[in-house]
C-alpha cells in the first residue's frame, strides 16, 4: 500500500510555540551496530562497554548522527517533503547512553520557533532528550513552507 505524501503545512496557520510533530525513537545495540554498518561508524564505543569504560565513558553510547537523524525525522515527516528543510544545526550537549538490556529512547518535540512570513521559512526549535536528559542543544531547524 502506498502512503500519500503530506500535505504541505500552510504557514498563516502556524503559532509560536506551538508544537507541530514529536516522535519517539527506541534504540537498542542491534540498533547501534546497524547504524555502525550503514554509516561506517565502527567506533567500538558504540558497541562495547569495556572500550567505552576505558576511554571514561559511562558505557556503549549511540552515534551522534543517528541521534542528529532520528531528531530531525519528526519535522521531514511533518514538512512532507524532506527537501522543505533548508537548514538543520544541532549542540551536541550529552551523549545518548544505550543500555545492553533496556536501551534508551530519544524524545523529539518539535515546536515553532520563529515565523519568516516574508521568506516562506519557519523554524523548528527541537526539544531532544534521552534518560531524563536533553541530549541536543539548540537543536533548529529551517523549514521552507513557500
Amino acid at each position: 500500500m502506498t502512503q500519500e505524501p503530506a500535505a504541505t503545512p500552510a504557514l498563516d496557520e502556524l503559532t509560536l510555540g506551538q508544537i507541530v510533530a514529536t516522535g519517539l525513537f527506541p534504540l537498542t545495540r542491534d540498533s547501534l551496530v546497524r547504524y555502525a554498518g550503514a554509516s561506517g561508524d565502527f567506533n567500538a564505543i558504540h558497541y562495547r562497554d569495556d572500550v567505552a569504560v576505558s576511554v571514561g565513558l559511562p558505557g556503549v553510547l549511540a552515534h551522534g548522527m543517528l541521534t542528529m537523524g532520528l531528531a530531525v525525522q519528526p519535522v521531514v515527516d511533518w514538512a512532507g517533503d524532506p527537501a522543505r528543510v533548508v537548514d538543520y544545526q544541532v549542540r551536541f550537549t550529552r551523549p545518548v547512553l544505550v543500555d545492553p538490556t533496556l536501551g534508551a529512547v530519544v524524545s523529539v518535540v518539535a515546536k515553532v520557533g520563529r515565523i519568516e512570513a516574508d521568506a516562506g521559512i519557519v523554524r523548528i526549535d527541537l526539544t531532544v532528550t534521552a534518560n531524563d536528559q536533553t541530549v541536543l542543544g539548540k537543536a533548529q531547524a529551517r523549514v521552507s513552507l513557500a
